[in-house]
């Protein structure tokens, strides 16, 4: 594949070549060869049209599994706390006009049109959905195979142990097709977190699989299951496939605290995923950067029981990235691009370095992946400003979607 006139993050016109799926040249525009070698992806080029060239986004934080984009709009019936809202999900989802699978993979595919190709998603289990909602994500994943890279979390979303059996709903879903183990508030939702947290980490032991822990908790209880799970990640040699979403709070306690679990969190390799909170106190997005902790950008739910927000697109989200963090500058804009794409895609793959400065701008070099978004834009930053829709997205080096439309 060929893509010509582009612009790398922003730089000069460019063409890129790709082979096999990576990146194998970037070398300054020639309107002569573009001409010489075709104009659509047919004969195996792509007119980038003085478009943007970015990474394709890493969405590292949603919920496949209760997404309602697509259905008519219903108003918001969920209560204020994690539990009354799992409840209000489980007294809703299965009234939904479609199954979970054709739910998922209608988002699934949107997500994928707006420049998403590398996805992890939640699946729920628990006492009442057992195994179903993880099935309806599976064939989602099957359904946009050669469209995105998709890893799926087997998810306690009621607790491991509130309700009986959920270990070993846990341990099926492992054993068919789920990638990553999940956790949830060890203290506030289960309230016995040495328990929930042994479990958690045998079965990922068992399963040779990563760790991602919901962690709502409030101040100094977000601290002390924070410190909980570092003491098994250093226990289990586990530095490297551990990631803490939301963790709201964990920038709200005294400097020392935020200083030393940023610290920890490098040293070991412990990722954070955010979902861009309207909070402020979460631990700083560029003092986690400049410390080398990875850090990636989710939609979380999309239009669900939780919450009306959400719509598929990366783009608004890294907005809001951009808007919650109060950053005006080019730089930290274009910086929470950076998270949105390469910082989630580091934290799928850990062989891929993690962005150490706000400076930093990969994914476009050779060696790297093919997966490509071209968008309309004067710079990264108006492109997130404008959110427009002239967009071509690739993976793997073929294009999959065009024109926020699904490719054939």
């Amino acid at each position: 594949m060929l893509v010509t006139d582009v612009r790398p993050w922003g730089g000069a016109p460019s063409d890129i070549e790709t082979t096999d799926g990576v990146i194998t040249a970037v070398t300054p525009h020639d309107p002569n060869r573009a001409r010489a070698t075709g104009s659509s992806s047919r004969d195996g080029a792509v007119d980038g049209r003085g478009r943007l060239a970015l990474p394709a986004f890493a969405d590292v934080h949603c919920h496949l599994d209760s997404t309602r984009l697509g259905l008519p709009f219903r108003p918001h019936t969920g209560a204020p706390g994690i539990w009354p809202m799992v409840m209000n999900d489980r007294a809703h989802w299965r009234d939904a006009e479609r199954s979970v699978a054709e739910g998922a993979t209608h988002t699934l595919g949107r997500m994928i049109s707006c420049g998403t190709t590398r996805v992890r998603s939640y699946a729920q289990i628990d006492a009442d959905c057992g195994l179903e909602r993880f099935e309806g994500v599976l064939a989602a994943k099957e359904a946009h195979a050669d469209r995105a890279d998709v890893e799926i979390i087997a998810f306690p979303q009621a607790g491991l142990l509130r309700e009986k059996g959920v270990p070993q709903l846990l341990d099926a879903a492992l054993s068919s097709g789920a990638a990553v183990v999940g956790g949830i508030d060890p203290c506030t939702l289960d309230r016995d977190p040495v328990r929930h947290l042994d479990i958690l980490f045998d079965l990922a032991e068992r399963h040779q699989a990563p760790v991602d822990v919901h962690l709502h908790e409030p101040g100094t209880l977000g601290v002390f299951s924070a410190d909980l799970i570092l003491e098994r990640v250093r226990a289990l040699d586990m530095a490297g496939r551990v990631t803490l979403s939301h963790a709201y709070d964990l920038g709200g306690v005294d400097e020392a605290t935020t200083r030393r679990l940023t610290e920890e969190f490098a040293a070991l390799d412990i990722s954070m995923a955010t979902v861009a909170p309207a909070q402020h106190h979460s631990l700083p997005l560029t003092g986690l950067t400049a410390a080398g902790v990875r850090v990636g950008l989710g939609q979380d739910g999309q239009r669900d029981y939780w919450s009306p927000y959400g719509n598929g697109d990366m783009l608004d989200r890294t907005w809001q990235l951009a808007f919650t963090q109060r950053f005006r500058a080019d730089e930290l804009v274009e910086h929470c691009l950076a998270v949105a794409t390469r910082g989630g895609a580091a934290i799928l793959d850990p062989e891929l370095p993690r962005l150490t400065s706000v400076t930093d701008r990969p994914g476009l070099a050779p060696g790297d992946r093919a997966d490509l978004l071209l968008v309309d834009g004067e710079t990264p930053t108006s492109a997130v400003m404008d959110r427009g829709t002239d967009r071509t997205v690739l993976h793997d080096g073929h294009v999959v979607a065009e024109g926020l439309t699904l490719a054939d």
